[in-house]
This record gives C-alpha cells, structure tokens and sequence, in this order.
C-alpha cells in the first residue's frame, strides 16, 4: 500500500504597514506565502502550488496576491533600496563633519 497526499506550509515573509481596503484603516498586514506539497510516505518532495496573500491585523481581511506583487511589497519591507546598476553609491561623510552643514 502507498500513502500519499498533500501537506501545506505557511511562511510569513513581512509585516507591512498598509491601508485595507475592507475596514480603510492604515493597519500592520502580515504578507504570507502558502506552498502546497506533494508527500509520499509523510515526506514532502516537491510543491504543487504556491499562493501569496495579506491579511489585515485589524479587522483579518485577507487578500490574494500574485506572485510579483508579493515580491515587491517583501523587497518594500527589507528596507532601503540599493543603487541600480550603473549609478554611484553614495559615499559616506567622512567622520567628525556633517554632511548637511554648508
């Protein structure tokens, strides 16, 4: 006899500050990704499906997302953006002087 089935895994990637679009309030939105996997004898080998959503810390509204939105909102909440190919970084102040002095 073979024992197959499926077995779901929920990862939070970030928490986002955003406006719902259920109750208006400007609330903490948690951004989840769900992947299904196939198992066989109660061991995950390879995912079915992959689906990513928000949910509202407010009222619990949820949202599906797709893929490339999702990833832009986690990039959004890992924090500053990094120069682009082909641009500069920007060099830091050397120390004891402030760089917003004239």
């Amino acid at each position: 006899m073979i024992i197959w089935g499926t077995r779901s895994y929920l990862y939070q990637l970030a928490m986002l500050t955003l406006v719902c679009g259920r109750c208006g309030n400007p609330a903490a939105h948690t951004l989840r990704k769900r992947v299904v996997k196939f198992t066989l004898f109660f061991i995950p080998l390879f995912p079915v499906s992959t689906k990513y959503s928000t949910q509202c810390t407010f009222c619990g509204a949820q949202q599906q997302l797709p893929k490339e939105q999702a990833e832009q909102l986690q990039a959004q909440a890992a924090g500053p953006v990094r120069p682009q190919q082909g641009q500069a970084p920007q060099q830091a102040a050397p120390q004891g002087q402030n760089p917003y002095q004239n």
